[in-house]
């Protein structure tokens, strides 16, 4: 009879976490489209990332793990993060969320757990939007962040180029911050739905999904969830 899984416990990133993370992040590198960064990092490298996401603030680092068969120690399943927007002052108010799983820890709603972690941490937050870019096709992606009221605002087509081919990034957005916050002024809440077409392939049914990594595309040789100052896949606005 297989052994029963250890509960999942979703807390904030620590540095004992590195190894684990930086594993984690490696495999998309290698592995997928997912990221925009094409050289995988060491734990080193990674290290300033990990340390632009404290345990308070808007840009935070929440890790999924659960107790190895022995229980002497965790293993990390994944990890979501919120990040900085864009670098100048006024996009402040907003934040680019991301979240990656083991490759052998999809089926198990860790995905779930991590983003209802990194939105709650968030909820009293100086923040009025967050978003996500999604290389396409990734329908698991699409579905894990509309369950949470993320809507469809538009894609950047054949916006970064890796494996030999040229990647579609989709864009989500999700409104943040106490309710009746999110009114624009002088009007009523717009209602929340798509803005434009979907990408091909995000409206199938969700019965059978798969969550594996999801969210922002990357920003430079510091991956997807850096600090400001690399620069990102998507260009930024002259705004």
């Amino acid at each position: 009879m297989p052994s029963e899984r250890a509960e999942v416990q979703v807390r904030p990133g620590a540095e004992s976490d590195l190894q684990a993370l930086t594993d984690i992040y490696n495999h998309y590198v290698r592995e997928t489209a997912v990221t925009f960064d094409t050289a995988v990092f060491t734990p080193e490298e990674r290290r300033p990332w990990l340390l632009s996401h404290p345990e308070d603030g808007p840009y935070r680092l929440m890790v999924a793990a659960e107790a190895d068969p022995e229980g002497n120690s965790q293993r990390i399943l994944g990890y979501a993060t919120s990040s900085p927007f864009r670098a100048k002052p006024a996009y402040a108010t907003s934040v680019e969320v991301s979240v990656y799983l083991r490759p052998d820890a999809g089926r198990r709603g860790v995905g779930t757990l991590l983003y209802k972690a990194l939105l709650e941490a968030l909820a009293d937050e100086d923040l009025h939007r967050a978003y996500a870019g999604i290389a396409q096709p990734n329908e698991a992606s699409a579905r894990l962040h509309e369950r949470f009221d993320f809507r469809y605002v538009g894609t950047y087509r054949e916006v970064g180029r890796k494996f030999g081919r040229y990647w579609d990034v989709s864009w989500y957005e999700k409104e943040l911050g106490p309710p009746g916050t999110e009114e624009p002024t002088g009007g009523t809440r717009e209602p929340a739905t798509r803005t434009g077409n979907p990408p091909p392939g995000t409206q199938q049914s969700a019965t059978g999904s798969r969550e594996g990594a999801a969210g922002t595309q990357d920003r430079g040789s510091s991956g997807p969830d850096e600090a400001p100052g690399g620069t990102r896949a998507p260009a930024e606005p002259t705004t």
